[in-house]
């Protein structure tokens, strides 16, 4: 059974991220952060809702050769 909920470091990784600042954009872009006494933690049904929210469509462009 794999984990609902991640630390940051543990969503960071899930995500693909690498810095805790990439994390910290994503979090004030409105993933949510549940916290619990002095813990924070990040849920994989959130970060997977959230992705698929902002999940944007992204056409190569053509590179015209001379």
């Amino acid at each position: 059974m794999s984990k609902e909920y991640l630390s940051f470091k543990e969503a960071m990784s899930y995500m693909g991220f690498t810095t805790y600042d990439s994390l910290r954009k994503v979090i004030k872009l409105g993933l949510p952060v549940i916290k619990f006494g002095n813990s924070k933690r990040i849920s994989k049904t959130a970060i997977d809702d959230f992705m698929q929210a902002h999940t944007a469509v992204v056409h190569p462009t053509t590179r015209k050769e001379f």
